[in-house]
């Protein structure tokens, strides 16, 4: 690749990953607390490791499949962490605002994303998130309930792309990009509802807006994908910021996790053109259905 051109394409990146790397090392050198008079667990160097790959491995299916990356990011902070629910979804939705940047930047520079239809979204996430971060603090204590619900709603996604990817003859992408319907209205209301659970779950909201934008609007596999993950930057950085400030974001796991999907949104958004619809929707389909039993089981264990 021609320096000039690899330069143009990841400078933005780099510089992002830079300063993250930065803000990192800041933050272990100052130690300072992170919320006042709770005694938060503090990750040594093999956690922070482990927490860049994590991200990697979530940054990576992000940039492929249109998410933020929270739904496997949430689940290992809570179960293999140890984190409590509210801890672990903020710092999870903090390291997803990197994850939809650099997703985001990479599938716009390919051409990946719909411009009318991130407005809309974009509009209609930001009132949702402000409602959702609002009610977040009034449902603290209620969050398993809140995840057998939407663990539940994951079951019919999950059921239908899988079946949709192996039975029907949709599958063709010539056939897939003719077929959008711009409606402003709708839009927006997906984004409201993408951005209220962004704001109560602390997920990044591709879960919705891909099937969303895929039946309810006819778009691209590929187009809902990169739409979905610019539309979710100002609705991920509004919330990631909220939860900041109520000191629901433990700050030295999030930047590790950042660090990491950074560089997986990269290679995930670079290898979506390499995967048939078909594949990717039965990827997707494997992807919900492994949301609903961690979802679901979670309301229980």
């Amino acid at each position: 690749m021609d320096r000039k051109i690899f330069m143009d394409k990841y400078a933005f990146i780099a510089g992002l990953l830079f300063v993250i790397i930065l803000a990192l090392a800041w933050v272990l050198w100052s130690r300072s607390p992170l919320a006042a008079g709770a005694a938060l667990p503090r990750p040594g160097a093999l956690e922070l490791f482990l927490l860049t790959a994590i991200g990697i491995m979530a940054g990576y299916f992000g940039g492929l499949l249109g998410i933020g990356g929270g739904i496997i990011m949430l689940p290992l902070l809570k179960f293999g962490f140890n984190y409590s629910t509210t801890l672990a979804v903020g710092t999870t939705l903090f390291a997803v605002i990197f994850t939809a940047i650099s997703g985001g930047y990479a599938h716009f520079l390919r051409g990946n994303a719909h411009r009318a239809g991130i407005v809309y979204i974009s509009m209609g996430g930001i009132a949702g998130i402000l409602l959702g971060s609002f009610f977040f603090q009034l449902l603290a204590e209620q969050m398993k309930l809140l995840n057998l619900v939407l663990g539940l709603f994951f079951v019919f996604p999950g059921f239908f792309m899988i079946w949709e990817s192996l039975f029907s003859r949709k599958n063709d992408p010539i056939k897939e990009t003719q077929n959008i319907r711009e409606r402003p209205l709708g839009l927006c209301a997906l984004g409201f509802v993408v951005g209220f659970l962004t704001g109560i779950l602390g997920l990044g909201g591709g879960y919705l807006l891909v099937p969303g934008m895929t039946y309810f609007f006819g778009y691209p596999i590929y187009l809902a994908v990169g739409t979905s993950l610019v539309s979710v930057i100002p609705v991920t950085i509004i919330g990631g910021s909220i939860k900041l400030l109520q000191s629901y974001v433990l700050l030295e796991a999030s930047l590790a996790l950042a660090a990491g999907t950074i560089i997986g949104a990269q290679l995930g958004a670079a290898s979506i053109r390499n995967y048939k619809p078909a594949t990717l929707k039965f990827i997707f389909g494997l992807y919900f259905s492994y949301a609903a039993i961690r979802l679901i089981s979670s309301f229980w264990f």
